[in-house]
Order: C-alpha cells, then sequence, then structure tokens
C-alpha cells in the first residue's frame, strides 16, 4: 500500500487539476458571449478578494481569487456572478447592445450551455488523445474467456458470445461495459448477448469484489467475470469511442445519483472538495497519465453537476430561459430572486454534506471520539 501524498503536493494537484477545469468551463461561456456580442465585465478564476488581476482593452477584468473552487463570467447586465439580471432600465444606453439579459432567450440558452459543453469537449479530447496513444482495453465486447466462480461462469454465456446490452444499457467496448457493470455489485439485471448471429437475452447476477487502490482506499464495485478480445482502434474512430466513453461516464454518474436518492448507495458515498483534493494527489503522484486521465473523469463531473437545475448553476439558468420561450416572456423579477435564494441554500447544505462525509472519510471524526473518551 503506497502513503498518501504530503499535504502541499496534495493542495498543488488539487489546483492544477481545479485550474484548467474552472477556465475551460467559463471560457466556453465567455466564447459564445463574445459571439453573440455580449460584453464581459469580470472573467475570474476562484471567488474572494482579487490576488491578482488585470483589465483587457475590451474592458473585461481577468483576475484571481483568493478561492480557488469555482469561477465565474460576470456578463454586462449581470448583478451578481450567478449571472442573476438587474433591472433592464439601470443598464446605461450605450451598454445596451452588449447587455446580456437583454439578448434573445436562444442566445443566453446557448450561452450558458457552452460552458458544460466545454467541460464535455475537454473530456472527449483527452480521451481522444489516450486512445490514440495508449490504446484502449478492447474495443470489442466479444468474450475471449469466462473467469471461473465469476458471474459469468454462473449463467449462460459463452466464450465466443458479443455482449450488446447490461441493465438496459447499450454497450459498444470492453469500457463501457465495465462502467455500467462496476456500479451495479450484486444486482440481477437484463443482458443481451449475439452468439452465431442471432441475438439472445440473459438474466445475470453481477458479481461483487472489494477492491483497495494503491492508497488502501476500498470499494465495492460489480464484476462480470470474463475477458474481451482486444481490437485494435483505427485513428478515425478515436473521437467516436471517445464521446461514448464519455457519455457512458455521464449514464453511470445519473446512475449512481439515482442510487443515492433511491436509498441503494449511502449517501456517505458523495465527495467534496476535500476529497477530490486528495484524489488529485494521489493520482498526481500515480503519474502523468492517472492525473490527466483524472481531469477528464472530473470535467465530465462538472459539466453534469453544472447542468442540474439547480437555479445558481448553469442547469437553473437553463430552465428560465426554456420557461421563456414557453411563455413568451421572461420568468418574473421576484420569481427568479427567491429561486436564487433556494438554490444558494440547497448548494450551501449540498456543500455541508460533502463536506462532513470528506472529514468523516479522513477519520476525523473517529479519532476525536477516541480523544473524548
Amino acid at each position: 500500500m503506497l502513503a498518501q501524498p504530503p499535504l502541499w503536493f496534495i493542495i498543488i494537484a488539487f489546483l492544477c487539476a481545479l485550474g484548467p477545469l474552472v477556465v475551460f468551463h467559463e471560457l466556453g461561456h465567455y466564447w459564445v458571449g463574445r459571439l453573440f456580442g455580449v460584453g464581459a465585465e469580470k472573467f475570474s478564476i476562484g471567488f474572494g478578494r482579487e490576488v491578482v488581476g488585470w483589465t483587457d482593452k475590451r474592458g473585461t477584468r481577468w483576475k484571481v481569487g483568493w478561492l480557488p473552487l469555482g469561477g465565474y463570467v460576470q456578463f454586462v447586465g449581470d448583478i451578481n456572478p450567478v449571472s442573476q439580471p438587474g433591472e433592464a432600465d439601470d443598464v446605461p444606453a450605450e451598454l445596451r447592445a452588449r447587455s446580456f439579459h437583454l439578448k434573445p432567450w436562444w442566445q443566453r440558452l446557448l450561452i450558458v450551455l457552452a460552458g458544460p459543453a466545454a467541460n464535455f469537449l475537454m473530456a472527449i479530447a483527452i480521451f481522444a488523445a489516450f486512445f490514440l496513444l495508449v490504446g484502449v482495453p478492447s474495443a470489442s465486447t466479444k468474450i475471449s474467456k469466462i473467469l471461473p466462480d465469476g458471474a459469468a461462469s454462473k449463467s449462460e454465456l459463452r466464450v465466443g458470445d458479443v455482449i450488446t446490452s447490461v441493465a438496459g444499457n447499450s454497450v459498444g467496448s470492453m469500457n463501457e461495459l465495465r462502467l455500467v457493470v462496476m456500479i451495479r455489485p450484486n444486482q440481477r439485471v437484463p443482458l443481451a448477448y449475439v452468439r452465431d448471429g442471432r441475438s439472445h437475452q440473459a438474466i445475470i447476477t453481477i458479481g461483487v469484489s472489494e477492491r483497495a487502490d494503491e492508497f488502501g482506499q476500498k470499494a465495492k464495485i460489480g464484476l462480470l467475470g470474463i475477458e474481451a478480445e482486444a481490437e485494435p482502434l483505427p485513428a478515425s474512430q478515436a473521437i467516436p469511442e471517445a464521446t461514448r466513453y464519455t457519455f457512458a461516464i455521464t449514464r453511470s454518474t445519473m446512475v449512481v445519483i439515482g442510487q443515492i436518492l433511491t436509498g441503494e448507495r449511502s449517501v456517505k458515498e458523495l465527495g467534496g472538495p476535500l476529497k477530490v483534493a486528495q484524489v488529485a494527489g494521489q493520482q498526481a503522484s500515480l503519474g502523468p497519465f492517472e492525473f490527466i486521465y483524472l481531469i477528464a473523469f472530473l470535467s465530465i463531473n462538472l459539466g453534469f453537476i453544472n447542468l442540474l437545475p439547480v437555479p445558481v448553476l448553469d442547469g437553473g439558468h437553463l430552465v428560465f430561459y426554456a420557461a421563456e420561450a414557453i411563455r413568451r416572456k421572461p420568468v418574473s423579477e421576484q420569481a427568479q430572486e427567491w429561486a436564487f435564494r433556494g438554490g444558494f441554500a440547497l448548494l450551501m447544505a449540498w456543500m455541508l454534506v460533502i463536506t462532513f462525509n470528506d472529514l468523516a472519510s479522513f477519520g476525523l471524526f473517529e479519532r476525536l471520539g477516541r480523544l473524548i473518551g
């Protein structure tokens, strides 16, 4: 078992992981905003007091805040970093053409959507480069070996079968298959496969294995107990395969959240910034490929989280603009004000929960209990 990296290394790794994700996300907003002629007053990496910054010729203040837990673009017409609209009449006449909230709803929707989209594109680019440079474990789901005592050995699956879907999720590569299976330990699920050109259906109970990583952290994962034939990946398939893999990770994230909401998984499995920092340090200590892979994974999660329909997040703004398109008029400022307050309260409650989980995973409360006892 490897020793945990030192704190200074974890902090640097965390900043090196989070920084590019935030910059790329906010640049998505910024560049599409510029495309539609929207002016940006501030482009901030981090929150709070400015540590360093400069103002460009367009009047945008580019700055770094002391709290490196996110970032924002504040467009002309925004009254705060979460893009809450101000009074239209308060926008000076000379800035009205560049005001974000005076643009058509579909332009505002695309500007907001560009942030999460940039994160997904970043992940796709990283995975495509990995598949070209390192290769993929297998671009096929054709079974080449069934492991003894595994879940597949207790089913009707045979060597040569090609698995096409598991638990209702289509799979086209071993990467996708693993992502579907690993989050369903000990679950009884439908499985589709092709044998001799004919499609078949089966019900299989996914196996469970408790695995520990290089740092001793344990997790239960699902296994089928099979090995698949390795196939070379043509360069022309790198981006399509990376896109499918990104979609598969996003789909798995949605399933895990659903499992937590329904009680199949414990809310204790949710991690926050402290846990992300620890994992960033661990992966960076293992090598550049592991660290860059983590950045791609975090980029997907950042894009997905920002699409959740919470008013202070991008997804909340998208809901407002969709409602505006249906109603043919903006949501009232009072309704938006209360929505932003509720969203902020929900976000703070969520931060408290995941921070508590992080501290518990570090053994803080257990050590406190021993000291008190």
